[in-house]
């Protein structure tokens, strides 16, 4: 039996149906927003997993036909996952895991399939309601709903749901999830917006969210199904306090690690000393679980209680911050970026408008000039793995530090460069994210891009106690992450956030919270990129002399045809003569690149020809590309040929062609005429008989009066003037005798 629910949000109708698709599914739904359908679907498995954490997928699945497209692929069909559809799956699981029952280990999956995409209505959020219903709906335990927004600022109002040409305006793309309680979940950039404007989205967004889980409520009560008892497993009482004890004395005075190394060794050693005294009456996976609870449980103690980090920080307290530019001799750009064992290195490439990123997505955007790639291999952790394709994790991060440098960037018409930025995170101990934007920040000014600010990002992390005390972290390490319940990334310039990401371990977060730890992300930006600016102020001045240098002319837009050529065969002629990279534009722009000015200027010459009108009274210089016995066809132009009658061939009555040139001569010629089917007349003679230019002739090329000069003889003597009606100079039919033709002999 089907059921729906629909309600008006944001001057839409979400509509929102269940039990008419996919009904072996443990709970499905379709989402429709605008002409946006989406098709969620929940499936777990029926016996749990011997592992420690949920085994939570999902999958954003896009179909080119819902906006009415075919994959461009060889195959025509769609394959691995773009990155836009990475980073959807990410957003969704994000808000969906913290949901979950801590002691669930059923393998659950949440597959979204886009049906139809109208190109204004973004299918994320809906892909964020749908997941929330398919998982309420079905028997899977879960402590949603959970709902999604978008929020833009526009004109200095907050808009619900903006369309994607909405968007193109906003200062701000904000995307909240959450629950009754509160945020879960936030993702968003911005265009330098102060901390209160952000923070005012979150609140507008989350008052909104309310709307949608009401939305919920009502399907889930006309069609929920009983959840599936979810029983936590017992811990041993003796084992708890054993190891419990063990753990609070190490903790009791106060423990300070000054590196992941020594951390790892005290506590080893540690646990290593428990296995050994109690492994007899309990299991190593017993005593390491429980290990691992107490000492979660005292580090967040001495946090809370002490206001001491397990590196001997307050609350606030940065760790120490190193930067260098020019790291790498070849490279365009290069950055390196350093707080406390966090360490990036960023490159910057320099590429031409060609080399723009092509997107096959359900989108509006076609290309892409700005790309930023994050890499996190295993030697950033100490650790051996083997090494693949990039991950969820390492496109989402690689994303989050692009949208934050995105603000900040020349505008194309100044800067028609494409951009490549890669972070290789060489060391690796907490929000390497935000280290990648400060190693961008670095980078790109080395490069000499001109970027509008500086960007730097820091992540702040949350503690929360029993009794509702709370504490705030500044510049969070891997283990604070880890055992904290926030991981809250923010970047920005001086003047402004650019970047939000907001991940939670708890079922919410309050304003309050998220204010404060925006204020505390303040000062520490603040305070990094005083730091960066010790090191290099501004972009430079020039562009890497390793980079292409990019020259932009114009054409006359009828005249493209002819610098592309037939099948783009003219094009690469140019491109593989001339040793440059060359972008035609609609509007006849065209940009030539290459790091050697000589080359450039052989391209501009180049165009310049294929596009240059011919005009009578020219001089060219061409090549004799056939000859006949009437005459030489010279090609004075590229594609443009004009034929010299033989008897313009030389100041002199030539014998035969060949006598005066041959297939692959250059020689120098004057228009004489361009006749009314457009073939061109030269002439060579014109040319000898007046080699000297008068002064104030147009240069060679340009048009000129046509030379006077008197016939001459093979010999070079001035020919006689023929007297009028001798039948040798009658040129005309009107000069030949009346009267019938005599008998044919």
């Amino acid at each position: 039996m089907s059921y729906s629910v629909q309600d008006e949000i944001g001057g839409r109708t979400l509509r929102i149906e269940t039990g008419k698709l996919a009904e072996q599914a443990n709970g499905a739904v379709t989402v429709r927003y605008g002409d946006t359908v989406i098709l969620v679907t929940a499936c777990s498995s029926q016996e749990p997993r011997d592992i420690d954490f949920l085994p939570l997928t999902v999958d954003y699945e896009e179909r080119l036909y819902a906006a009415g497209k075919i994959p461009g692929s060889f195959f025509r069909r769609e394959g691995r996952p773009s990155q836009q559809a990475v980073l959807t799956s990410r957003l969704t699981d994000r808000p969906l895991r913290p949901l979950f029952p801590k002691e669930f280990r059923h393998e659950v999956q949440v597959v979204v399939t886009v049906l139809s995409a109208d190109q204004e209505n973004d299918p994320d959020i809906l892909a964020i309601i749908g997941a929330s219903s398919a998982v309420c709906l079905s028997d899977i335990p879960f402590a949603g709903p959970v709902a999604a927004s978008r929020v833009g600022y526009i004109n200095g109002e907050y808009v619900l749901n903006p369309t994607f040409t909405e968007l193109a305006a906003s200062k701000l793309d904000l995307v909240v999830a959450g629950t009754r309680d509160g945020a879960i979940m936030v993702e968003a950039e911005a265009k330098e917006v102060p901390e209160e404007v952000a923070l005012g989205a979150i609140e507008f967004g989350q008052a909104a969210n309310h709307q949608v889980i009401r939305l919920q409520e009502q399907l889930i009560a006309a069609a929920g199904k009983t959840k599936w008892e979810c029983r936590p497993k017992g811990v041993n009482g003796n084992l708890q306090n054993e190891v419990g004890s063990a753990v609070r004395d190490k903790f009791a005075g106060g423990i300070t690690w000054s590196s992941r190394s020594e951390r790892e060794a005290v506590l080893g050693k540690l646990r290593e000393e428990l296995i050994a005294r109690l492994s007899t009456n309990y299991s190593i996976q017993e005593i390491n679980s429980v290990f691992d609870a107490s000492m979660k449980t005292a580090i967040r103690s001495m946090i809370l209680k002490q206001g001491k980090r397990p590196d001997g920080r307050g609350p606030t307290e940065i760790r120490p911050i190193f930067c260098e530019v020019g790291t790498l001799p070849r490279t365009h750009g290069s950055g390196l970026f350093k707080r406390g064992q966090t360490q990036v290195l960023t490159i910057a490439t320099l590429g031409t408008p060609g080399e723009e990123q092509q997107i096959d997505g359900l989108g509006l955007e076609e290309t892409k000039r700005f790309m930023h790639h994050y890499n996190f291999p295993p030697f950033s952790t100490g650790e051996a793995k083997r090494i693949g394709v990039p991950g969820r994790r390492e496109i989402g991060h690689g994303a989050l530090a692009e949208r934050a440098l995105v603000p900040v960037l020349p505008d194309e018409a100044d800067f028609p460069y494409t951009i490549r930025l890669v972070s290789e995170v060489l060391s690796s101990n907490g929000s390497t994210s935000m280290a990648s934007v400060c190693g961008s920040t670095l980078s790109l000014m080395d490069a000499g891009v001109p970027i509008k600010s500086p960007v730097a990002g820091i992540a702040m992390g949350l503690i929360m106690g029993t009794e509702g005390e709370y504490a705030i972290l500044t510049d969070i390490e891997g283990l604070e992450d880890a055992l904290g319940d926030m991981d809250f990334k923010v970047a920005g310039t001086a003047e402004g956030i650019t970047a939000l990401q907001l991940d939670l371990k708890v079922k919410s977060v309050a304003s309050e919270q998220l204010g404060k730890g925006l204020a505390q992300a303040r000062d520490a930006r603040l305070y990094i990129l005083d730091k960066m600016r010790e090191t290099i102020s501004a972009s430079r001045a020039e562009i890497s002399r390793f980079a292409p240098r990019l020259t932009k002319i114009r054409i006359d837009p009828e005249k493209i045809r002819h610098v592309i050529g037939p099948g783009g065969k003219t094009i690469r002629s140019i491109m593989s003569e001339a040793k440059v990279t060359v972008d035609v534009e609609n509007d006849g722009t065209v940009l030539i690149g290459s790091p050697s000015e000589e080359a450039t200027q052989k391209a501009i010459r180049i165009i310049d020809d294929l596009t240059r009108d011919v005009e009578v009274g020219g001089i060219y210089s061409g090549r004799v590309t056939r000859t006949t016995n009437f005459g030489a066809f010279v090609e004075i132009l590229p594609g443009k040929e004009g034929l010299v009658h033989i008897s313009e061939l030389a100041d002199y009555r030539a014998p035969s062609v060949e006598e005066v040139v041959h297939i692959g001569d250059e020689v120098m010629v004057m228009v004489t005429e361009i006749d009314r089917l457009g073939r061109i007349n030269l002439s060579r003679r014109a040319v000898l008989q007046n080699v000297t230019p008068v002064p104030g002739t147009p240069p060679v090329g340009e048009k000129r009066e046509l030379p006077s000069f008197p016939a001459r003889t093979p010999d070079n003597r001035p020919r006689r003037p023929r007297e009028e009606g001798s039948g040798f100079g009658r040129r005309h039919s009107g000069d030949r005798p009346k009267g019938p033709r005599g008998p044919v002999r």
